[in-house]
């Protein structure tokens, strides 16, 4: 019987990073749902069309033919043919996703894909709102989160490291409007779940952070 492990948390927190992690170290599947979000936000933008245009990018979704393959156990993202996994994680595309992930219509396009991942093999699977609507029954929930200060300056290093030209300020702000936009959103806001145990990381390595998750997931199964 396939074991799913839920993620959540806000933009920074590290989620994608544990998730990855958690999963080589227990031999399952990895699936980053944000990255699904991205990649139809990248189309969006790619055809001219605003993000916040709830109408113009629903009548995008006809033409998206999104899958996910693994190469070496990592997940690749592959937009209608193009492996796009490379193309995604600039701040434009991360306030796109956010944009059109508040549409019902693309929760509801990426819903099936996620859901069926999960009945198939043990994963873990991060996001925002996996816990609560995606796999709300997931045998494991963790609630991922870090100070605003802390989370901003790991997405700064990240984005530099990438060599992306960015300021912290600026990422601070984009971080705060992100936020805002995900947990205010009508449709399936990112709050934490119920039944979710919180992992504040705020000042942890990412070692630490796996060890604290680890021992969340073995006292839970």
């Amino acid at each position: 019987m396939p074991i799913n492990i839920a993620i959540d948390g806000p933009s920074g927190a590290g989620k994608s990073s544990l998730a990855k992690k958690i999963a080589k170290e227990l031999g399952y599947i990895y699936v980053d749902t944000g990255a699904m979000y991205r990649s139809i936000a990248l189309f969006v933008i790619r055809q001219g069309v605003s993000c916040k245009d709830a109408k113009s990018v629903v009548s995008c979704l006809s033409d998206i033919e999104l899958s996910i393959s693994y190469i070496d156990g990592n997940q690749r993202v592959i937009l209608n043919g193009e492996d796009v996994s490379d193309y995604i994680r600039t701040n434009e595309i991360s306030m796109g996703a956010s944009d059109v992930s508040a549409i019902p219509e693309v929760r509801e396009f990426l819903l099936e894909t996620q859901r069926q991942l999960a009945r198939e093999k043990s994963v873990v699977m991060d996001g925002r709102d996996i816990a609560t609507v995606i796999l709300p029954n997931a045998d494991v929930k963790i609630f991922l989160t870090a100070n605003d200060r802390c989370r901003a300056e790991r997405r700064y290093a990240e984005l530099v490291q990438k060599g992306m030209d960015v300021t912290l300020e600026g990422i601070y702000q984009d971080m705060v409007n992100r936020d805002k936009n995900d947990s205010t959103r009508k449709v399936a806001p990112a709050v934490c779940a119920e039944d979710a145990v919180v992992l504040d990381n705020t000042g942890f390595d990412e070692e630490q952070t796996l060890a604290a998750a680890l021992d969340i997931i073995r006292k839970a199964l």
